[in-house]
């Protein structure tokens, strides 16, 4: 058992067949009695993220996972084939499981794999990622006051807004929990 003044964020807890992660934590106390603890938390298998409130000194089951160190090496139809780096064994993760994260992934990607019970859970990205610009509009000069975007199309087929002087072949920052660039990368 774990105590919910131990939830951080990130840690994950079980609440019946559900495996919780703690996506962000808040300890509120009003006045007098006990204080609430309030996590915001996302379901690894379905995705979805709610909002739970526990009061000081509950507990809750701790959740048996561990994260695996793998490379993404390439996707036929739903499945995705990974390899692990240390033993070389490759694996596939169905396409429901890494969800909206699919469109991130390129050869070679090193990601973190969630894992419970031999079953892979869910995906992990790095914060941000940098891809080559492989299509993108012309580049214009002129009525610039403010930052104005375009769309151009990554070399692992991703289409996000960049900034007019960005052109073919150059390289962008793309950050992965929004999907919208960063930067140009030199």
């Amino acid at each position: 058992m774990l105590n919910v003044t131990d939830l951080r964020n990130g840690t994950f807890f079980k609440e019946g067949s559900n495996i919780l992660q703690v996506l962000n934590y808040e300890h509120v106390k009003m006045g007098r009695g006990s204080g609430t603890i309030k996590v915001k938390v996302r379901n690894i298998k379905t995705g979805s993220v709610t909002e739970k409130s526990f009061i000081t000194g509950a507990r809750v089951d701790e959740a048996d996972v561990s994260k695996k160190k793998a490379q993404f090496l390439y996707s036929d139809g739903d499945n995705f084939n990974f390899m692990d780096p240390v033993s070389f064994e490759q694996f596939v993760v169905y396409s429901q499981v890494i969800g909206e994260n699919s469109k991130y992934l390129k050869d070679g990607l090193e990601v973190t794999l969630v894992v419970s019970g031999g079953e892979v859970l869910g995906l992990e990205l790095p914060m941000s990622l940098i891809y080559t610009v492989s299509e993108t509009g012309p580049s214009e000069k002129g009525n610039t006051v403010s930052n104005v975007y375009k769309e151009a199309t990554l070399d692992n087929g991703l289409v996000v807004k960049v900034p007019m002087f960005m052109n073919v072949g150059e390289k962008v920052k793309v950050d992965t929990r929004s999907g919208e660039y960063v930067e140009r990368v030199k």
